[in-house]
């Protein structure tokens, strides 16, 4: 049966589509982030490596949020694993705003953004980059920008976005009697 013209239908954020919202993003996130560097040419540094972690562990945590959420609806479990990726991604945003600090010079940066200790991608990769000379992509310095952000400053947003999403969810799944609501 179909609402009346005049009551005006809020659609309703679910526990499940927000897990399912959480789970598209990081995987979106990280896939933009191997295509910049696999297609774009984009040598991620030390720091980079280091900030994919947050979406590497989201990704599960946001797959068991969906399927928590789906179905046979429970609650806690829900509940749970959202305030996992709220931390998750509060540490990741904090990685992302370390990192853009560290571009602007607003200090220092660890030891491994200077000595390079980003992976090589290949055997020949790796021969090449001990090297004298050859250190790596410093982390000092921000390969691309847009609106003023570098990768680091909009995995900062991302991130935060995605624990804020995360803190919603949280809320929804603690607040229904059924997950799936």
């Amino acid at each position: 049966m179909r609402p009346p013209h005049h009551i005006a239908v809020e659609p309703r954020l679910t526990p499940l589509l927000i897990a399912l919202a959480i789970l598209a993003a990081a995987a979106a996130t990280v896939g933009a982030a191997l295509t910049f560097e696999h297609i774009g040419g984009y040598e991620p540094c030390a720091l980079c490596i280091k900030e994919r972690g947050p979406y590497y562990a989201t990704i599960p945590l946001a797959l068991a949020a969906v399927l928590a959420a789906w179905r046979r609806p429970n609650r806690i479990l829900a509940t749970g694993f959202f305030a996992l990726i709220v931390l998750v991604m509060l540490y990741g945003a904090g990685l992302g705003v370390y990192h853009a600090g560290v571009e602007w010079h607003l200090w220092e940066g660890p030891s491994a953004c200077a000595s390079g200790a980003s992976a090589p991608a290949s055997a020949s990769a790796m021969l090449e980059s001990l090297q004298p000379g050859n250190i790596g992509p410093s982390c000092t310095e921000a390969p691309w920008r847009f609106l003023g952000l570098s990768f680091a400053g909009w995995n900062a947003i991302i991130a935060a976005g995605l624990a804020l999403l995360a803190i919603l969810g949280l809320v929804r799944a603690y607040g229904s009697s059924s997950v799936s609501q």
